[in-house]
């Protein structure tokens, strides 16, 4: 059986935790930041975890993560 490829793109937007949860960034911080307020912006700064209807979808992507 041949090695399966990693979605790059993904690999570069995603990390697993310690516990093998997925984290990502969230969306929306790059461009017209002028509008958005100060505690959405600041807000925007964390990461979290990856929604559970999404995490199979990405463990198929990123075999190797």
């Amino acid at each position: 059986m041949p090695k399966m490829k990693t979605n790059r793109s993904a690999a570069k937007r995603f990390k697993v935790t310690g516990t093998g949860k997925l984290k990502r960034n969230k969306a929306y911080k790059r461009h017209i930041l002028t509008k958005k307020s100060a505690k959405l912006k600041r807000n925007l700064r964390k990461a979290v975890m990856t929604d559970a209807s999404n995490v199979k979808n990405m463990k198929k992507i990123l075999p190797y993560l």
